[in-house]
């Protein structure tokens, strides 16, 4: 298909759901041509807003559609496996949103059928399509400060959010960890890989849900990353990379930096900017860009997301979560840390 516009149908219609849409809109190689809910009148108020043709009140419907190339899975993750591998037995190419699934069995599952099936996945991690964290990673990769010592990253909203909240609820995959945790855990494995030990605390909700978590990873190498998440505190939201001949800080928003700073040893701070035209959100669109490349191109899987690395960071995130004592229903329990 190369050349053609990348015709995309979009299963859920929550806010995650209307921002990747008006953004794909903006794209002029993008077509958005179908809209899935599990209500007909959502759909359709959905298709009307966005000047989409086609609008389904189920989810077989649109995997069944053959007008459509990529479907965009928006879904609360409690319902990414059950969305995206509807998809993905019907053939379609799958963009799920992040945290990828409930926990690295489900994310297991899904790489393996989208393998089996030969169809391109990918999780909607958007950061890492991101240029100038791209250009970070190039940086460290290169020894720009020398062998990487710390990784420091946090996310937390100050909430207070209610019980009935879906942050609180733990039907639907509810807690700081996999909605803001799964951010610095990604960014720390993009520079480090999957750790070789994790070590945890939380405080959890009556419900039993984590409100913030705190992790220790520590990798074979020496290397030690402390991670940070919560829905009871407003954090800086930042990150600080620290390596033997120097260090990088990331300002507020790591996932969508404006600029980050590099401090090397012996030299003047050297100051990173982004594109102007590539505010907060814009990662979406080039996230957008990537997988159409991807599925132009005939690819299975993207190499800025690598379906390997996603399936890290789930067992990481698994191994916080069985340390610090978060169940979901139906789990019989989240197992320990191994190396995949």
């Amino acid at each position: 298909m190369t050349g053609a516009k990348v015709r995309w149908g979009i299963l859920a219609t929550g806010g995650m759901a209307a921002t990747f849409t008006a953004d794909l809109v903006d794209l002029p190689d993008a077509e958005v041509v179908a809209v899935a809910s599990r209500t007909e009148a959502s759909a359709k108020a959905f298709a009307e807003r966005f000047g989409i043709e086609r609008a389904y009140g189920d989810w077989e419907s649109l995997a069944r559609d053959e007008d459509v190339d990529v479907v965009y899975v928006a879904t609360p993750h409690s319902a990414h496996r059950a969305a995206a591998g509807l998809c993905l037995e019907a053939g379609r190419n799958v963009l799920c949103e992040k945290p990828f699934t409930l926990n690295a069995r489900e994310a297991a599952e899904l790489v393996a059928l989208a393998r089996r099936r030969g169809v391109f996945l990918m999780e909607a991690m958007w950061m890492y399509c991101n240029p100038l964290v791209r250009r970070l990673k190039e940086l460290v990769d290169g020894g720009a400060i020398g062998e990487l010592r710390t990784v420091q990253a946090d996310f937390g909203l100050a909430g207070p959010f209610p019980p009935a909240h879906r942050l609180r609820d733990p039907a639907q995959g509810g807690g700081a960890l996999l909605d803001l945790g799964v951010y610095p855990v990604s960014f720390t494995q993009l520079l480090l890989g999957e750790p070789a030990d994790v070590t945890a605390r939380a405080v959890l909700s009556e419900e039993g849900v984590d409100l913030q978590t705190g992790a220790l990873l520590s990798w074979e190498s020496g290397a030690l990353a402390s991670v940070h998440c919560s829905i009871v505190g407003g954090t800086a939201n930042s990150a600080t990379i620290t390596g033997s001949k120097g260090r990088i800080d990331v300002p507020y928003g790591f996932f969508f930096p404006d600029h980050f700073v590099v401090h090397r040893d012996g030299r003047d701070p050297e100051r990173y900017a982004a594109d102007p035209a590539d505010g907060p959100r814009a990662s979406l669109k080039h996230e957008a860009r990537e997988v159409m490349r991807a599925v132009r191109a005939g690819e299975t899987e993207s190499p800025l997301v690598p379906l390997d690395g996603t399936l890290a960071v789930m067992r990481t995130l698994d191994a916080i979560r069985d340390r610090v004592g978060v169940r979901y229903p139906g789990e019989s329990g989240a197992p320990a840390l191994t190396r995949g």
